[in-house]
């Protein structure tokens, strides 16, 4: 009979070189022993560092049983059967092996399991402790995690500046590091600091990544804003209250989280201390691109960024003061005349007063239903007690006894809130359209700027150094109707309401 050939198998469960470190050596040294004692015939040895919990994810164990589906050997030699699945998607694949017959025969290294149904049944028995141990392993790690979370105590890898004190299995201070980062904090607090700039800083001590590199903005960005620093952490999404030792003060904490807050790219707040309103609300009508500011001669002008395609632009620059002109002229047009906004005022006021009514008068009659539907419920069930009723009966009275009632809840519930929940946005947006002109002539350039945005949008377009654009509705509406520029009532702008019928044309 020709000998088994045999693949040595050897996995340890992480790639992490400090950890399990005589794992594989020890493995080997075991397993050719026992190939050696017992005349087996290696012909080739697969060395793994990878987990074996998800499926799929280990290349060289895929590698060994693609090999042995198309014959190249009929054995495995392995430690252990948890060294080859722990999960049943891997473990399935070693059984589909035994059932094809391509695989004769695992030898462990007390044991061994032949290609026979009971040999099958052990190795599946044997998988699934190997499932069932790394499971619970999990489930007491997270409990653990859990109660150390409890207790304030960080769960995880030390962030840089700290260090895993195992003797006591608590965050430590890192002497060495810790000076590193309350110092990048004091830098970026000042306001004159970038991130390239606390990047560098670090450069310059000697910071490096695993990889040799200097750290990336994001990472820096990420050791900024972490709470851990002053004394918490986040964990499961969540602040905790920690008992280390902080590195900086919540107050220098706070100081950083107000720059990054001024400096966020997408918010058109301040850039070099002078404030630019109209940015990220207007775009060149000419290419499509972002309309930037900056400040020249102590004048703030706003231009085309020309980023994108065809970037030979021709639009041109535009102070803040004639854009200003430019946008409250055009939020000027969409100006409710005084009369129609007082009289949209008072019958908003009028259908939220018959509608505060009429809830109540139905309030009180689901109410008295409700109350009359358990009396029925009551009696209902005496008349079972007494024999009166069968429970089929009973059961099919209950049934629809309950289900009204529930209905007539629900109702009640739905009642006792806002019935009208359209009437305090209208008004507001009522007396913001009263009022534009005012804006616009006396407000402050970041009020006009907001006043746009909510009219207008993104539509706002900048074209020979005018503005123009397409207003949002309800806005559209004054505009399209010519509201603004006539005391005559438009028809079809006003909402539809209870107490307006026969005077509204969308009734």
């Amino acid at each position: 009979m020709e000998p088994l050939r045999f693949f040595l198998y050897a996995r340890k469960s992480t790639d992490v070189e400090d950890k399990q470190v005589r794992s594989i050596d020890a493995q080997l040294a075991e397993l050719r022993e026992l190939a050696s004692r017992c005349g087996l015939t290696v012909v080739r040895e697969f060395i793994e560092k990878e987990s074996a919990k998800s499926p799929g994810t280990r290349p060289v164990f895929n590698e060994m049983t693609s090999r042995i589906a198309v014959g190249e050997a009929d054995a495995i030699l392995t430690w252990h059967p948890d060294r080859l699945a722990r999960n049943p998607v891997d473990g399935s694949r070693v059984l589909d092996l035994l059932d094809s017959r391509k695989l004769k025969r695992i030898q462990f290294h007390g044991s061994s399991v032949e290609n026979t149904s009971q040999g099958k049944m052990m190795l599946t028995i044997e998988f699934g402790f190997a499932k069932y141990f790394i499971d619970a392993l999990s489930e007491n790690t997270k409990r653990g995690h859990r109660e150390k979370v409890r207790r304030g105590e960080y769960p995880c890898i030390a962030p840089f500046g700290y260090l895993n004190d195992r003797r006591v299995k608590r965050l430590a201070i890192d002497r060495e590091h810790a000076p590193i980062v309350r110092e990048a904090f004091e830098r970026y607090a000042t306001g004159n600091e970038t991130l390239q700039g606390i990047r560098e800083f670090m450069a310059t001590r000697g910071i490096r990544t695993r990889a040799g590199r200097i750290p990336c903005r994001a990472r820096v960005s990420s050791m900024l804003s972490n709470p851990i620093y002053y004394g918490h952490f986040i964990w499961g999404g969540e602040l905790h209250e920690g008992i280390h030792k902080p590195i900086v003060s919540k107050r220098l904490f706070d100081q950083v989280q107000a720059i990054f807050e001024r400096r966020w790219r997408y918010s058109p707040c301040e850039r070099r201390g002078t404030p630019k309103p109209f940015l990220g609300l207007i775009r060149c009508a000419q290419c499509g691109g972002a309309i930037t500011g900056e400040v020249q001669k102590g004048h703030t002008y706003y231009r085309c960024t020309k980023k994108l395609q065809p970037k030979n632009c021709s639009e041109p620059y535009i102070r803040e003061e004639m854009l200003r002109v430019e946008v409250s002229h055009l939020v000027s047009r969409h100006e409710l005349p005084h009369g129609w906004a007082e009289e949209m005022l008072t019958l908003l006021e009028a259908e939220r007063v018959n509608a505060a009514q009429s809830a109540e008068q139905l309030l009180s009659e689901c109410r008295s239903r409700i109350e009359t539907l358990k009396l029925r419920l009551e009696r209902l069930t005496e008349a079972l007690i007494d024999g009166l009723i069968d429970h089929q009966s009973f059961r099919s009275a209950k049934a629809k006894i309950l289900s009204e009632k529930k209905g007539l809840e629900e109702r009640t519930t739905a009642l006792t809130k806002d019935q009208l929940p359209w009437l305090e946005p209208l008004k507001k947006w009522i007396l913001t359209a009263k009022t534009i002109s005012e804006t616009a002539q006396t407000g402050s350039t970041t009020a006009i700027a907001s006043l746009a945005k909510e009219i207008f949008g993104s539509n706002l377009m900048l074209s020979g150094k005018k503005a123009r654009g397409k207003a949002a509705k309800p806005w559209s509406h004054i505009a399209e109707r010519g509201l603004g520029d006539t005391s005559v009532r438009p028809v079809g702008i006003e909402p539809t309401t209870h107490s307006l019928k026969g005077r509204c044309s969308t009734n």
